[in-house]
């Protein structure tokens, strides 16, 4: 046998089970056919981690919960973003109200905790930017913001530190069984293992016994507040919903909110606008930093062990909560596959990701003693995020390293700023080209095809 585990996915859900299963000596590969991993991840600074107040499933509450209670240790662990944050669930009408009362109810009845039904007046004590027409909302205390890119990037790193075999830029075509495991497809090569782990919703092969398809898809516009408000948020606000939309507030760093709208049908820039300058205060076109379209899922995601006897595991179904769901699924799912493959811990299992330096949060005389280490984490790339060359470098030779513009972006922040990259896009294409031995035309955004230059002027050496 290739391995005795190979992953189909280097979703955040792919990823988090390669960090967790390269715990114990076994041979894993991950397959990902685009050319860096989390592409699943919204690219947005930071996600709520949910408590599962507002699913109805119970399955899908327990692993919000579950999830929940990790991520903090994660993300220490990790030494990536998190913050705890109060979480209000609004209801402004009285149909809404009904609906809240009996979700409150229902929370109660699972054994929920840190949770509290509020008034009117009780829930503008706590946020007095809300406006009057509140009619009751649930306060819960179990939430919080984390970076979900991060975390996806920290479980790849710190998987593939570990020896987790990671296959980039290689699509699966196929799965056979064979007379000992599976024999896997790609366009590349043809791998035996004796374990897979399917973790691409939406993706079908042969072995699939069904085909699944996510049918809850509805649209997703977030706004980037950039500018300061008059007065900051202090909690994540979401509205219960009128049945066709739905608009969530997510205080982040430095008084900065994300404000996203769920609708059933896509809306213009403007559209959007109007609709959050009724529940934000103060908010005019200026605060807006960025407008992108996004979807949202409510699916259940399922983990489908039905051929466990034929050692072949699919994950099933997209959600919104998948960020948070994301480590109780990895650690389902490890121990599914170390009871089966009867494995052991190895011993000398690092369980830490490699020292990074983000020089926009370093204090100046932190600047200066990584300044003398390499001087390249004095030149500044990107002046609006405030990235060095030496950051730009170093997202490029680590573990799993940035093999384009967008995971630079997303490991950095750099192009990420208000001038949306037209003064560092070329040197950010120039180090990168530079670092990977490749031409400038052959740097892509992020993805086959998707090359920011096409050819160059043949009369000037530089362009």
């Amino acid at each position: 046998m290739d391995y005795d585990v190979l992953i189909l996915g280097g979703g955040i859900i792919g990823c988090a089970v390669s960090y967790e299963l390269s715990k114990y000596n076994l041979n894993i590969a991950l397959i990902e056919k685009d050319y860096d991993i989390a592409n699943d991840v919204a690219p947005i600074d930071y996600s709520i981690v949910y408590d599962g107040l507002e699913c109805e499933d119970i399955s899908l509450s327990k692993l919000e919960f579950a999830g929940s209670k990790i991520m903090s240790d994660l993300a220490s662990k990790f030494n990536i973003f998190f913050e705890k944050k109060g979480y209000l669930l609004l209801a402004d009408t009285k149909e809404s109200e009904k609906k809240l009362i009996c979700m409150y109810n229902k929370a109660l009845n699972r054994g929920m905790e840190n949770i509290q039904l509020l008034d009117g007046e009780e829930v503008r004590k706590i946020e007095p930017n809300l406006g009057k027409n509140i009619k009751k909302a649930i306060y819960s205390k179990n939430t919080g913001i984390i970076s979900p890119y991060d975390l996806a990037i920290s479980y790849g790193e710190i998987a593939c530190d570990n020896g987790v075999n990671f296959k980039l830029g290689e699509e699966v075509l196929d799965i056979e069984s064979i007379s000992k495991g599976f024999k896997v497809v790609t366009n590349k090569n043809k791998f035996t293992c004796n374990m897979v782990l399917n973790t691409t919703p939406g993706k079908n092969y042969s072995i699939d016994r069904e085909n699944r398809v996510n049918q809850n898809v509805k649209y997703l516009e977030y706004f980037s507040v950039e500018k300061k408000l008059s007065k900051p948020y202090n909690n994540i606000i979401s509205t219960i919903g009128d049945g066709d939309n739905k608009t969530c507030i997510i205080p982040g760093k430095e008084n900065k909110l994300l404000v996203g709208l769920k609708n059933y049908e896509k809306i213009s820039y403007e559209e959007g606008l109007q609709k959050i300058s009724g529940f934000i205060k103060d908010l005019s076109q200026e605060n807006i930093g960025d407008f992108y379209n996004s979807h949202f899922y409510d699916d259940f995601l399922i983990i489908d062990d039905s051929l466990i006897d034929e050692d072949y595991i699919k994950i099933i179904g997209k959600h919104y909560g998948q960020v948070t769901m994301t480590p109780s699924i990895a650690n389902i799912v490890c121990k599914t596959v170390v009871n089966k493959l009867n494995c052991r811990l190895k011993k000398d299992f690092v369980d830490k990701r490699r020292e990074f330096y983000k020089f926009r949060e370093l204090s100046n005389e932190e600047r200066k003693k990584i300044i003398k280490l390499n001087r390249k984490y004095g030149k500044v790339i990107c002046y609006c995020n405030k990235v060095t060359e030496g950051e730009i470098i170093d997202a490029i030779s680590r573990p799993l390293g940035a093999r384009t513009i967008e995971g630079i972006k997303r490991r950095t922040g750099a192009t990420f700023g208000d001038c949306r990259g037209t003064r560092c896009l070329y040197e950010v294409a120039s180090i990168l080209a530079r670092e990977t031995n490749k031409k400038m035309t052959d740097i892509v955004k992020d993805s086959k095809n998707s090359n920011i230059m096409v050819g160059r002027i043949k009369e000037f050496d530089e362009m």
